[in-house]
């Protein structure tokens, strides 16, 4: 049996203030035991039904995964934790694709609607992410895996508060990019596609931060229903994503 996981005190102490209070119904059982459970099921990759009993059932856990998920609090809730009033020099710019399972094949809408395309992997989605300079993400997005870089690079730019150097690798090379960027005085790192005659300088030296990113990455899909999509719909894949990025990147 794999191990139970447990917010740490340190975890809970951070994001217990960003929880929503005063909501109609019944009061909740406990948040810290119950998103635990969710956390677990998360790492381990296991079915919801299949959340052990320290938890408490397994139908609580997941309802209030998908609730929530639905109304957009685990995406605020990592916003408000990732909101912490300083501005980074400079934010890295790069996306991950993650492999659609079957089980997340049928969702409301269609494949298109529920953020999984086509590419050269099969069936996949597309996280977007700008981090900061510690690797931390600080806005998210997900997009069918067909989906191109550039297409969502501007719309998450805008999330965020203006760095002065904005890192990211040669699929971001559009001049729309880079006019957006130089309208606000912000130094692209960026080096130039291959299909430019004259290239753009860049600083080479930045541009090896810029591994910051791939880092995390690496370390979010540790996280199995984070590395394999099993969720059909949109928002609670995202949900996830932004539940593990809050508590792993944010709260520790």
């Amino acid at each position: 049996m794999a191990r139970l996981f447990w917010l740490s005190d340190e975890a809970w102490a951070a994001i217990e203030p960003h929880l929503p209070r005063g909501l109609p119904g019944k009061p909740r059982v406990d948040d810290r035991r119950v998103i635990s459970g969710i956390l677990h099921v998360l790492k381990v990759g296991g079915r919801w039904r299949d959340c052990p009993a320290e938890y408490g059932p397994a139908t609580t856990i997941y309802n209030r995964y998908h609730r929530w998920a639905q109304r957009g609090r685990w995406q605020r809730l990592f916003a408000q934790v990732a909101d912490v009033g300083v501005i980074p020099d400079e934010l890295a710019l790069d996306t991950t694709h993650v492999k659609a399972h079957r089980s997340a094949a049928a969702g409301k809408g269609g494949r298109g609607a529920q953020a999984i395309g086509t590419s050269r992997g099969g069936q996949t989605s597309r996280i977007h992410c700008l981090a900061d300079d510690r690797g931390r993400p600080v806005a998210l997005a997900l997009t069918p895996g067909s989906f191109s870089d550039i297409r969502m690079a501007l719309l998450l730019s805008e999330q965020v508060a203006l760095p002065k150097r904005l890192l990211a690798d040669r699929a971001y090379d559009a001049d729309s990019l880079r006019d957006w960027l130089k309208e606000r005085r912000i130094t692209p790192v960026i080096p130039s596609s291959k299909a430019r005659t004259v290239p753009h300088p860049y600083n080479r030296r930045a541009y090896r931060r810029r591994n910051v990113i791939e880092r995390l990455f690496c370390r979010i899909k540790n996280w199995r229903c984070i590395a394999t999509r099993y969720d059909r719909l949109a928002a609670n894949y995202l949900a996830g994503v932004a539940l593990v990025a809050a508590v792993t990147e944010w709260a520790q």
